[in-house]
């Protein structure tokens, strides 16, 4: 897979992780596990460019005498997954005419 379109497949998988619910890294990753396989170190870096591009916000709190970082969506990463949706419909068209040829010889 193209490793720009990996990128952002990976960035609104994590934006959606967090849509209903603040949530930490550890959590991000088992929610997403049934879906998608995702190293800590991976997560992270998205984390930071998704931080940077406004997406989401930080905030650090006490959990068990450890400090803990949470995730927030911000309405620019809701906009996000709802022009991924729009761009999806696209792809699967494209999708569609690519394969239409396989369709009428299964």
């Amino acid at each position: 897979m193209d490793v720009q379109l990996k990128r952002g497949l990976l960035d609104v998988c994590v934006l959606a992780a967090i849509k209903n619910d603040d949530s930490y890294g550890y959590k991000i990753i088992k929610d997403m596990k049934p879906y998608i396989e995702m190293s800590e170190s991976t997560l992270y870096t998205i984390l930071k460019r998704l931080e940077a591009a406004r997406m989401l916000t930080v905030r650090s709190a006490e959990h068990e005498g450890r400090l803990r970082k949470y995730y927030r969506i911000t309405d620019v990463g809701v906009k996000r997954i709802d022009d991924f949706k729009d761009e999806w419909k696209e792809i699967m068209s494209i999708y569609r005419f690519v394969t239409r040829e396989d369709q009428g010889n299964e």
